[in-house]
């Protein structure tokens, strides 16, 4: 339903916008369905938050954790109960750890920062933007400028989980950015049952 609806607003939008290309179009068609797919499941992750009494902290780590999932992409889960679930766990999940969590002595926080940071930097290098078959990018500039913004907030969220200082917030950013990394990866997708679109397109295999 939302691929269609997303769909019909793309077809809108480019009818009244005749020099807009194909390119263009499948970058705001992408937009589109991360915005509209993500508002509603925002408002019930938020209903659970609060029924948790951590309704705050899922609100910060959610805007912490979305501009990197936004540029490196990662798995969708199938069914909308799924992904509601899924959504709720990633984001609940990660507050509840980062709240319960302490990294001490502080060397430990380091060597995390620094795997996760190497880690990331591979991840990226080979999976991101990791698509779906469903909403595949297959526009090069796109898939370029969204790995560079990978590269860039990776790099930023473990900086800022060095400098802040609250160990709670800290943890949003390290445990967030792993969490985030880790549903790019090839094993999540098969786990899942994902296929990268861009992959598939380059073999031939995407209709």
């Amino acid at each position: 339903m939302i691929k269609k609806i997303c769909n019909f607003l793309t077809k809108k939008i480019q009818e009244s916008n005749p020099e807009m290309d194909d390119e263009k179009a499948e970058i705001i068609n992408y937009g589109l369905q991360n915005l509209i797919g993500e508002v509603p499941k925002f408002f019930i992750l938020l209903a659970i938050a609060y029924l948790l009494g951590i309704w705050k902290l899922a609100i910060i780590t959610f805007c912490i954790m979305l501009p990197y999932r936004v540029a490196s992409g990662g798995f969708h889960l199938h069914s909308h109960l799924g992904c509601i679930i899924g959504t709720t766990l990633m984001y609940c999940g990660t507050a509840i750890l980062s709240q319960n969590i302490n990294l001490n002595p502080e060397y430990i926080k380091y060597i995390l920062i620094t795997f996760i940071w190497i880690f990331g930097l591979i991840m990226i290098k080979l999976y991101a933007p990791a698509d779906t078959e469903n909403v595949p990018i297959l526009s090069k500039k796109e898939r370029k400028k969204k790995r560079i913004q990978s590269y860039i907030l990776l790099t930023i969220n473990l900086v800022l989980a060095i400098l802040i200082k609250n160990n709670t917030i800290s943890n949003v950013f390290i445990f967030g950015t792993l969490i985030q990394t880790l549903t790019i990866t090839r094993l999540a997708y098969t786990l899942t049952k994902n296929k990268y679109g861009y992959e598939l397109y380059q073999k031939g295999e995407l209709l």
